[in-house]
C-alpha cells in the first residue's frame, strides 16, 4: 500500500470561517417556508381548479458507487483517504442543484442518481493531484461549492467517463490574503457568502455580493457562473469584482490576474468566470472589496404603469447616479407581494425601490433626492421606506416558498434575461406571452410575473417567475414552458441567461446566442484543458464526439 502523504496547502488561509449550514437534499436552505395568509389567499383565488400535490417523500435509493477499491485508493492519496467517502448519506447531499425539475425528480424519482463519491480536497496543490487521478483512472469530476445551481449545472453525470465524483469545495474555505491598501481579498473558492462577509467584516470590509442564493452559494460558484448580486448597481456583477483567479486543470494551472489593467492580450479571467467548471477547478479567487458602509438610506416609489417606471430606472442610470440595489415590479408582481405583505394593499401601477450605501447619512440622503427627482419627473409617488425595507428582510427567503408550494399543488418557478432598454418591453411581451400560452395549453393557466433587478446604461435584466397549478406530469409540463420562454428569448432578441449560467438546461440554445464559431472557439478551449472531457460533463459545452480514458477528442463543431 502507498504510503504517500497527501499535498499540504501552500497558502494556509489567515483566517478560517464559522462552518456554513448545508442544504437539505432535497429542498432549498434547511428550514421549510410557511406561506404568509396572503400567499395561501392568492393560490386559492388565482389557480382554481385541482391541483397535484408533489409531497416530499422518505430518503430514496441511491445508484451504487462504480468506484473500486483501487479508485478510492488512489483518490484518497491526493486528499486523505477520511476526505473520501461513498456514504449514502454524504452522496445525497451532493444530488445536484435546486431547480424545480431538480426538486421535483428528488420527490418523485424512486432512485436518485448520486456521484459515486464525495471527495473534499482543501488545497489548490490537493485539487490538481486529485485532477490528475481522475483523468488517468476515466473518473469525471463536477465542482461542488453550495448546490445552488437552478440550470442543471452540477448533476453527478459521468458523460462518457466510467464514474463520477462532486468534488466537494467546503475544505477549501477562508480568507487567504487581505491587502488593505489595494482594497483585495483572496478567498478558497469553497467560502461562501456568509462566510466571505464574516471574514471581512470582521476587518471593517465588505464584498457586496448578495444575490438570492447567498445564503449557500460560494465564492468559486459566483466565479463560474457570472453571478450578479441584488445590490448589483452599487457594487457591480461579480465578473466586475474578480480580480484574479487560480486554477487548476486536467493540464495543468493558472495563475490570472496581476493588475487592475492590462492589455497583455486577451483576458484569460473571462475563459473562466462563466466557465461552470467545464474547463477546470477554481480554487482561489481574488476579489474587490470596500469599507463597510457607515449609513443605509431607503426608498421607494409608484409608477403608473411599468414602461414609465423603465424609462425611469433607464434615466436614473444613463444620468450616472448609482443607488446600491435598484428594482422595478410589475403591475402584477406588485399586486401579488402587495397582498402578501400587507403593504399598500390599495397601491395600483408598479413598485420600484432602492437603498443607498454611502459613509455618511448625508451622501446617502443625496443619492435617495438625486433618484427621488427624477422618479418624480417620470410620474412617480414616493411611498416612504417601508416596502424597500420590508423587501431587505426578506430577499432571501423566496426561494424556500416553492418547497412549500410544491407540496400544495402549486408550481413556482423562475427565468431571466436581460436586452437593452430599447427592447425590454418587447422581449417582456414575447416571454410573457410564452409562458402563459404553453401553460394555458396545458390546462393550467398560469399567474407570470416579471421585475428588473439589474441595470445598465445599455439595457437590464428581466426577471420572470411563474406560478400555475401543477399537472399530473410537472416535470413535462415546465418543460415545455420552459422551452418555449427560452425559443421566445432567442427570438426577441435577449440572452438566454443573464446571471443563472448555461449548465446544462440553457445549453440546447447557447449556440443560438454564439454561434457555431463561438461553440467551436469553447470547445476548442476544454480540448486545450480537459481533453479527456472530465470536467462537469454536460454543462456548458462538450467535446464532439464522446470520449473515453486516454481517447481524447479535438475540438470540432457538431
Amino acid at each position: 500500500m502507498s504510503t504517500r502523504t497527501p499535498p499540504e496547502p501552500e497558502r494556509a488561509p489567515i483566517a478560517v470561517p464559522s462552518p456554513a449550514p448545508r442544504s437539505e437534499w432535497d429542498a432549498w436552505g434547511s428550514t421549510p417556508a410557511h406561506l404568509p395568509a396572503g400567499a395561501r389567499a392568492i393560490v386559492a383565488a388565482l389557480l382554481p381548479g385541482k391541483a397535484h400535490p408533489v409531497p416530499r417523500r422518505d430518503v430514496p435509493a441511491l445508484t451504487p458507487s462504480r468506484l473500486d477499491a483501487a479508485d478510492l485508493e488512489a483518490l484518497g492519496e491526493t486528499v486523505g483517504p477520511e476526505h473520501v467517502t461513498t456514504s449514502d448519506a454524504v452522496r445525497l447531499l451532493h444530488l445536484g442543484g435546486k431547480s424545480t425539475p431538480d426538486l421535483l425528480a428528488r420527490r418523485l424519482d424512486d432512485v436518485q442518481t448520486a456521484p459515486d463519491a464525495v471527495v473534499s480536497p482543501s488545497s489548490h496543490a490537493g485539487i490538481l493531484a486529485l485532477l490528475a487521478v481522475c483523468d488517468r483512472r476515466g473518473i469525471a469530476v463536477v465542482p461542488f461549492g453550495g448546490g445552488t445551481s437552478v440550470v442543471g449545472g452540477v448533476d453527478p453525470d459521468a458523460g462518457a467517463q466510467r464514474a463520477v465524483i462532486a468534488l466537494d469545495l467546503a475544505r477549501t474555505a477562508g480568507l487567504h490574503e487581505l491587502d488593505a491598501e489595494s482594497l483585495l481579498a483572496t478567498f478558497g473558492a469553497g467560502t461562501t457568502g456568509p462566510q466571505a462577509e464574516e471574514l471581512l467584516g470582521e476587518r471593517g470590509f465588505t464584498l457586496g455580493h448578495f444575490p438570492q442564493s447567498f445564503e449557500y452559494a460560494t465564492i468559486g460558484g459566483y466565479a463560474a457562473t457570472r453571478s450578479s448580486g441584488q445590490a448589483s448597481r452599487g457594487y457591480g456583477r461579480f465578473d466586475d469584482l474578480v480580480h484574479a483567479l487560480r486554477v487548476a486543470t486536467p493540464s495543468g494551472e493558472l495563475d490570472l490576474g496581476r493588475a487592475p489593467a492590462s492589455a497583455a492580450g486577451p483576458d484569460l479571467r473571462q475563459l473562466f468566470l462563466g466557465s461552470e467548471g467545464a474547463f477546470g477547478v477554481l480554487t482561489e479567487v481574488t476579489v474587490r472589496i470596500r469599507p463597510v458602509p457607515a449609513a443605509t438610506a431607503y426608498g421607494a416609489w409608484s409608477f403608473p404603469d411599468f414602461a414609465s417606471g423603465a424609462a425611469a430606472l433607464r434615466d436614473v442610470t444613463q444620468r450616472g447616479i448609482r443607488p446600491t440595489v435598484l428594482r422595478l415590479s410589475d403591475e402584477t408582481e406588485t399586486r401579488i407581494n402587495a397582498t402578501m405583505g400587507g403593504h399598500f394593499t390599495r397601491m395600483r401601477g408598479c413598485l420600484a425601490i432602492a437603498t443607498f450605501e454611502a459613509m455618511t447619512d448625508a451622501d446617502a440622503d443625496a443619492a435617495r433626492a438625486a433618484v427621488d427627482a427624477v422618479f418624480t419627473a417620470h410620474g412617480a409617488k414616493s411611498r416612504g421606506e417601508d416596502p424597500a425595507r420590508s423587501w431587505e428582510r426578506g430577499r432571501f427567503a423566496s426561494p424556500a416558498l416553492r418547497d412549500t408550494l410544491l407540496d400544495g399543488g402549486v408550481l413556482a418557478e423562475t427565468l431571466e434575461t436581460a436586452t437593452t432598454w430599447s427592447n425590454l418591453t418587447a422581449l417582456k411581451a414575447a416571454v410573457t406571452e410564452a409562458l402563459t400560452t404553453t401553460l394555458t395549453d396545458a390546462g393550467t393557466k398560469p399567474v407570470i410575473m416579471c421585475h428588473i433587478s439589474h441595470v445598465y446604461p445599455a439595457g437590464a435584466s428581466l426577471y420572470f417567475t411563474c406560478i400555475a397549478a401543477l399537472t399530473a406530469d410537472p416535470a413535462a409540463q415546465w418543460a415545455a414552458a420552459k422551452d418555449a420562454a427560452s425559443r421566445a428569448i432567442g427570438k426577441a432578441g435577449g440572452t438566454i441567461t443573464h446571471h443563472h449560467a448555461v449548465g446544462r438546461d440553457h445549453r440546447p440554445y447557447l449556440e443560438d446566442e454564439i454561434g457555431p464559431l463561438g461553440v467551436a472557439v469553447l470547445r476548442a478551449v476544454k480540448h486545450t484543458l480537459d481533453p479527456r472531457g472530465i470536467m462537469n460533463p454536460g454543462a456548458l459545452v462538450a467535446l464532439r464526439e464522446a470520449q473515453g480514458p486516454g481517447e481524447a477528442q479535438g475540438p470540432g463543431v457538431g
